[in-house]
């Protein structure tokens, strides 16, 4: 059966751009589309989606509508998978999006709408009870997070900070391999010394992977975020 999908963005011009491309994708439907929160909430109750893609800012306060509309349906629908999409840079609301739990839930670049396998792949995810994080976020968090004093991201190669981006987007072992043209043992070897050296464990399920690299990125946020601020 199809992934039901309702579509919340205030623009009316992104919004149709985004059925657009998910209009390509067999296994995707959309539901309904929205350009509110209020509407976004009642189309949820109507619809009963397995995936609501939301921007990250809509009326009525066009601030942070989709984090708390992300938050709202951890406690209401546990099992709708939230795509939240940003034209902003800033890992304090990507952060603020995974604080209760990365498990359906993924952050994109609005920039992304245009990438059709990065979308679709974004929504399969979370529907499956997985997760992804904008490469750029990750990017972002792991230079601000290097720079801080002793901190072991500092420790890390170049390489190993490549497949740490690779694994925050809900990677699987052989899709990084594939993406970075290495070998699925050489990637399992970066893994063993990325989290090694974070102190993160081994834990191989996808999605607590990536909540344990964002909860370390997430360690000196009060410094760099640029964003909302919130307590792991």
């Amino acid at each position: 059966m199809a992934l039901r999908i309702v579509v919340a963005e205030d623009s009316l011009l992104v919004r149709e751009g985004i059925e657009r491309v998910l209009s390509t994708a067999p296994d995707i439907e959309v539901a309904s589309s929205c350009g509110d929160y209020d509407a976004v909430v009642a189309a949820v109750e109507e619809q009963g989606p397995d995936v609501v893609l939301t921007d990250i800012k809509m009326p009525p306060t066009s601030t942070d509508e989709g984090i708390r509309l992300a938050a709202r349906l951890r406690d209401s629908h546990p099992n709708v998978g939230v795509v939240v999409l940003s034209q902003f840079c800033e890992p304090g609301y990507a952060l603020a999006l995974f604080e209760a739990g990365s498990d359906r839930r993924a952050y994109l670049l609005k920039e992304r709408v245009s990438d059709r396998s990065a979308l679709v792949s974004a929504i399969r995810s979370v529907a499956a009870g997985g997760s992804s994080v904008d490469p750029k976020v990750i990017d972002l968090l792991v230079r601000a997070r290097s720079g801080a004093a002793r901190s072991p991201l500092a420790e890390l190669t170049a390489r190993e900070r490549e497949v740490l981006a690779e694994i925050a987007q809900g990677k699987s072992n052989r899709a990084i391999a594939e993406s970075l043209f290495l070998t699925t043992r050489a990637v399992e070897k970066h893994i063993n010394s990325i989290f090694m050296k974070l102190n993160l464990g081994g834990a191989e399920d996808v999605s607590r992977r990536v909540k344990a690299a964002l909860m370390f990125l997430a360690e000196a946020r009060g410094d760099h975020s640029g964003g909302t601020t919130t307590s792991a």
